[in-house]
């Protein structure tokens, strides 16, 4: 799977820096007038045009040349007697790559961008080049493991959006730019832990370790809304050590919250006593959540299924999963009333491939892109993937592997994968525009908004999801097993 690196980067497209306007001039315009416009809008460089078709420059050297030439009488000069022809343009369609080389060759530090028609567009400069380069994955990530304090930290974290609006007009795949999140929420929680541990005497004692859950558990989470998180440790510790770790969970939780990672609403998180637990203690909750399907019981263990450790005892997160794995196989039930509950989550569509809104609440006349297709997507996948002994891991991954190993057809796994993977799209995409615009990010798309080719799009990719159910109730054979 590739990963998006500091070169890719250098593919975006001009025209997604360039929000520089450029200031122009006529060329027959006096020199002592063109100069109270730079001044103006203190500009070093102005472009001079002929209608809309940009065909030379003049710069604040060009002026100071000039003077220095002595000059007997300004006054009478023109834009034409100074200005640079030959001027070297970039169209707003090329890769950024083009723009370096150019500045580069030429020794400049500005490009005029011109469109199809070579009409003008705007002004890019090293300096706009030197911004993406800031919020480039290498040089963010220094930013981060250079934090020496929590409050730095917070402001680095806060750069992965613009490091990711960036990243989101390059040519990287879905999964690179989740891998690439994942890659910085770990980042930014050992540092975090780091931190702790030098400015406060923090430590998590080495016989435990701290969890990711969920979503950031499968290292496919999309922006990081809340914290879903647990800890485990060895039985028979010392209770001053078992306090340690309680105070341990409870400083991580409030650290990640001031860095900007929310408290989950539903407190599933380390910090909460009934998710921190020995590791008999949570093979035994875990036994319950199996044999004991109810509501809460299958949430739990949906949580809990994917969990990865990012800091501690790694051994213990090999243990848990292999425990799921045989306690789910030595309970058969088990599958068959997981997937009744995940078959509950409809995609959202009524005849003819109408798209269904949410008719209350915070989403009213929206659509819930996680319950109506990620969760039965997700969980599916999860389920069948769990079954053939498949625990952790990203969703894409256990498509991987269920391709070779199980008896879902090769197309119905294509469609799936197909399906997860625009909805990952649209809800990060979704989500990004709502910072953008100074919102919290979430899961609700507003099908009024979407162009007619994505609704086209979501309305396959719901299509898919409800596959998905198709296929858990065949594999299941839920028609014919009781209530």
């Amino acid at each position: 799977m590739p990963v998006i690196s500091e070169d890719s980067f250098f593919f975006i497209k001009v025209e997604a820096i360039c929000h520089r306007p450029a200031i122009t001039c006529p060329v027959d315009l006096g020199l002592v007038e063109m100069s109270r416009i730079m001044k103006r809008d203190n500009i070093s460089g102005i472009v001079v045009v002929d209608q809309e078709t940009p065909i030379g420059m003049v710069s604040l050297r060009d002026l100071r040349d000039l003077v220095a030439e002595g000059v007997d009488d300004i006054t009478t000069l023109t834009v034409r007697d100074i200005m640079h022809l030959g001027l070297i343009t970039i169209r707003r369609t090329d890769y950024l790559f083009k723009a370096i080389f150019l500045m580069a060759k030429h020794n400049i530090h500005r490009l005029v961008v011109v469109d199809e028609f070579d009409h003008l567009v705007g002004v890019m400069t090293d300096t706009d080049l030197f911004r993406i380069q800031t919020r480039s994955p290498m040089y963010l990530i220094q930013q981060i493991d250079s934090a020496n304090t929590i409050a730095q930290l917070s402001m680095f974290a806060r750069k992965m959006t613009g490091m990711l609006q960036y990243a989101v007009k390059t040519t990287a795949d879905v999964q690179s730019l989740v891998q690439l999140i994942a890659h910085f929420n770990d980042a930014i929680t050992r540092r975090l832990i780091h931190i702790l541990e030098h400015n406060e005497g923090m430590t998590l004692p080495a016989e435990a370790a701290y969890l990711a859950l969920g979503s950031e558990g499968r290292e496919e989470q999309t922006l990081r809304t809340d914290q879903d998180s647990a800890i485990v440790y060895q039985d028979n510790l010392a209770p001053e050590t078992v306090d340690g770790i309680r105070r341990f969970a409870e400083r991580i939780s409030l650290a990640l919250n001031e860095v900007g990672v929310p408290l989950c609403p539903g407190n599933m998180m380390a910090s909460n006593p009934a998710w921190c637990h020995s590791i008999s203690e949570w093979k035994h909750l875990v036994t319950h959540w199996i044999t004991s399907p109810g509501p809460d019981q299958t949430v739990f263990f949906g949580v809990f299924q994917d969990l990865r450790v990012l800091h501690g005892d790694i051994a213990l997160e090999e243990e848990l999963r292999n425990y799921i794995c045989e306690c789910t196989h030595n309970h058969a039930i088990f599958f068959p009333n997981m997937a009744r509950t995940i078959t509950g989550f409809k995609a959202p569509l009524g005849l003819f491939g109408r798209l269904l809104v949410e008719k209350s609440g915070q989403g009213r006349g929206m659509i819930d892109l996680k319950k109506g297709g990620l969760f039965a997507l997700t969980r599916g996948i999860s389920l069948l993937a769990l079954e053939e002994r498949i625990c952790g891991g990203t969703t894409w991954s256990k498509i991987e592997r269920l391709r070779k190993c199980s008896h879902i057809a090769p197309g119905e796994l294509d469609l799936l994968e197909e399906s997860f993977t625009f909805l990952v799209r649209m809800r990060l995409e979704k989500q990004l525009s709502a910072l953008a615009r100074g919102l919290e990010p979430g899961n609700f798309v507003d099908p009024k908004a979407l162009p007619d080719k994505d609704k086209d799009q979501l309305r396959a990719a719901f299509r898919g999801a409800s596959a998905m159910l198709d296929i858990l109730k065949s594999h299941y054979q839920l028609d014919l097993v009781a209530r």
